[in-house]
């Protein structure tokens, strides 16, 4: 039976049993909410990439097996006849959304079908543990393994690595170097761990032991980074180490020559180990310290450095060596990109890593803060690199629209600003939404649009980096924008609703502060009265505040179980409701063409509608899970606007739903191979095209499901 098949099967029988058993005890049946899969498909959005990808990894004996770690985004396999990553992580559903973490990836030497991934985003005790997952079909299915410790692919020193590791000489033998527990080791292919409770080190408790590094041609030795220590070694698998003397404290990456030199790229630059004896090999006329390192394997004076982390295009540099670090040449470039917004200043900033490929002379890979570079040629006096994005998406997105004109949607994004996808879902946008007339931000918090006139839009958002915000307004349905008159300094926008009838009149709610509107489009603000100050920022997810869609002069906001109105365009509001759950994940929206329609969603606490203006709310029936809602176009012959939910429906389980009647019935539309796990934080379905949904998640761009 196919996968498919299967669960549409089950979930018939669900609702059958559901249903007798009502009616068997002898009471009043449930109400008929099952109903079978509607076969939606779920794609990406195509951005490209724009996430970090923190590590590459080629396999020494099969060529073209190439996988990509990142940063929040999961792990990815090249696909290299349709130039695109397949992603290997997208079974995790919320709950294990932590997973979607990238702390490090190894491959098995002597088997190219076996791969290891150690995930978790975060340490701290709220996100969970993160843990070590094995696969023997190259990514395909995963084995959870017995070993759950605190990890951190999203925190400093991420780019470092690598810190797990499989033996050449015995791939049942694997160690593991943690952030905050020591290093780790198991003799029997990940079955078991134990502590190496033998391990001296005291590295910096947030980054841990940082690398790991088995020399290929000597049995029993292998290389432990302990940043912020030294690197150790071991001459028996890790049974006893000794720390290196004079080695470098805060050692970023290491690498191996095939003659048993070691490299290593550092604080103060970079170093090598020959004959017991370390050396500075340094470039002189570089000017910033080194992470990213490879040794050809083919060559063991080959030798490829890039600029530190932090260092980015203010001193880009690929240093190359051939003399095994004796001289440098830094290398000059060809940009060929196959994503049109990207600047060519993406190229190596924040630069991970560099490797060269084992099976191709002269192809070399490299990833940074914005995805993944190859050239064919690294000898080149100027090497043409071209990036490939194709199924990497990672941006987090704050904020989406769908208008019921124009574009199909719009999104606003963390570090990237935001886009106008008006070239279509399944091409690159051409550029960020700031960039054609400005103002150009970091982060988007939120987009908005009059009903009356969709092209009308508003957008607030700001630079984290300066703590600059601010806004803009556009005329033409996103495609230009012209920057706010006046903002108040440092203090972050989180959301704007504008009036249905006024594009001049619009409400934004700040971090920590009291909400402000204006009524001549951003030239002068006034302070709001009857609300509590907004939630802090920039991240934060929520949608509390609405515009209703049809009387002007009418906004809604949701704090602590009370729901505010407003009648005079927003200079002051009052409660209308304090009967509603208290809940920190809520979202509150307004219905298309029906004045006084509310809708507030409460995660666990449920969903609820009002149609007097949020006097009076009912929950919706079966819905024990609200976490992200939309509505969308009807479908033909109805005026109903079409419902989606993320959350749990009774019978149906968590997932993804339709209801075309309000929330009497839901469908399926959900994939469960597929769930949209990675902390999904927006949820739109378009006022054009029935059917469309869009999801924006932390880490894995933004998707959209068709039915």
């Amino acid at each position: 039976m196919s996968d498919r098949r299967f669960w549409t099967v089950l979930r018939k029988t669900t609702c059958i049993v559901m249903i007798a058993l009502a009616t068997a005890i002898a009471i009043e049946p449930l109400k008929p909410t099952c109903s079978t899969t509607s076969g939606y498909q779920w794609t990406n959005v195509s951005i490209g990439g724009g996430g970090y990808v923190t590590g590459v990894y080629l396999h020494p004996l099969h060529q073209d097996l190439v996988y990509i770690r990142t940063d929040i985004g999961g792990f990815y396999r090249w696909n290299s006849i349709d130039k695109r990553w397949i992603s290997l992580t997208d079974h995790f559903g919320l709950a294990k959304s932590n997973y979607y973490g990238g702390e490090a990836l190894a491959l098995d030497p002597n088997n190219p079908n076996i791969v290891y991934i150690a995930t978790g985003k975060y340490t701290a005790s709220s996100a969970g543990l993160g843990t070590i997952f094995k696969s023997t079909d190259q990514g395909k299915t995963w084995t959870k393994l017995n070993i759950d410790l605190p990890m951190g692919g999203n925190e400093t020193h991420r780019w470092v690595g690598e810190r797990l590791a499989v033996n050449p000489f015995n791939s049942n033998v694997i160690f593991f170097g943690s952030r905050l527990n020591g290093l780790w080791k198991s003799s029997d292919a990940g079955a078991t761990w134990v502590k190496v409770t033998s391990f001296p080190a005291k590295p910096k408790a947030d980054i841990g032991i940082a690398g790991i590094l088995f020399n290929k041609k000597a049995s029993g030795l292998v290389y432990a980074n302990a940043h912020g220590d030294g690197i150790y070694k071991s001459t028996d698998t890790g049974v006893t180490w000794s720390k290196i003397a004079g080695s470098p404290s805060e050692a970023n990456r290491m690498a191996l020559a095939s003659n048993g030199v070691l490299y290593v790229t550092h604080a103060s630059g970079v170093s090598k180990y020959a004959n017991e004896v370390w050396s500075n090999i340094t470039p002189s006329n570089a000017k910033t310290a080194f992470n990213p390192l490879s040794v050809d394997p083919n060559n063991p004076n080959h030798v490829l450095i890039v600029s530190e982390q932090y260092a980015q295009n203010k001193d880009y540099c690929i240093f190359q060596s051939t003399n095994g670090g004796a001289t440098w040449q830094k290398k000059t470039r060809t940009l060929n990109p196959q994503v049109p917004w990207w600047s060519d200043w993406y190229f190596a900033s924040g630069t991970s890593a560099i490797e060269f490929d084992p099976k191709v002379p002269g192809k070399v890979w490299l990833t940074d803060w914005f995805g993944t570079w190859q050239t064919n040629n690294i000898n080149a006096q100027s090497s043409v690199w071209s990036n490939y994005e194709k199924g990497h998406e990672e941006l987090v997105s704050f904020a989406l629209v769908s208008p019921p004109r124009g574009s199909l949607l719009l999104s606003g994004v963390a570090d990237l600003d935001g886009f106008n996808h008006s070239s279509g879902l399944d091409v690159y946008p051409s550029e960020p939404l700031g960039n054609k007339s400005g103002p150009r931000f970091q982060d988007t918090y939120s987009l908005a649009y009059s009903e009356s006139n969709p092209s009308q839009m508003v957008r607030v958002g700001g630079n984290r980096w300066n703590n600059t915000y601010t806004g803009a307004t556009s005329t033409d349905g996103g495609l230009t924008w012209t920057k706010f008159s006046s903002f108040p300094q440092k203090i972050i926008p989180l959301r704007v609703a504008m009036s249905s009838t006024n594009s001049n009149l619009f409400v934004v709610i700040l971090s920590d502060g009291q909400p402000i509107r204006t009524t001549d489009g951003g030239a002068s603000w006034t302070t709001v009265s009857g609300l509590p100050n907004g939630p802090k920022g920039p991240w934060y997810w929520g949608q509390p505040l609405e515009a209703d869609k049809v009387n002007g002069n009418t906004f809604y906001y949701y704090s602590g179980g009370k729901v505010y109105r407003s009648g005079n365009g927003g200079a002051s509001f009052s409660i209308v409701n304090s009967s509603l759950p208290s809940e920190g994940w809520s979202m509150l929206k307004t219905v298309p063409r029906n004045s006084g329609e509310v809708w507030v969603s409460l995660n666990w606490n449920g969903l609820y509608r009002s149609t007097d203006g949020g006097v009076k709310f009912d929950p919706i029936a079966g819905v024990e899970r609200a976490y992200l809602f939309a509505f969308g176009k009807p479908q033909t012959g109805s005026t109903i606007p079409a419902l989606y939910l993320y959350g749990k429906i009774t019978g149906l389980g968590e997932g993804i739903f339709r209801s075309l009647d309000n929330g009497k019935t839901w469908t399926s539309i959900g994939d469960p191979h597929k769930p949209i796990g990675n902390d999904p934080n927006v949820m739109e379905a378009s006022s054009q095209q029935f059917g469309l949904v869009f999801i924006g998640t932390n880490g894995r761009g933004i998707y959209y499901g068709t039915p």
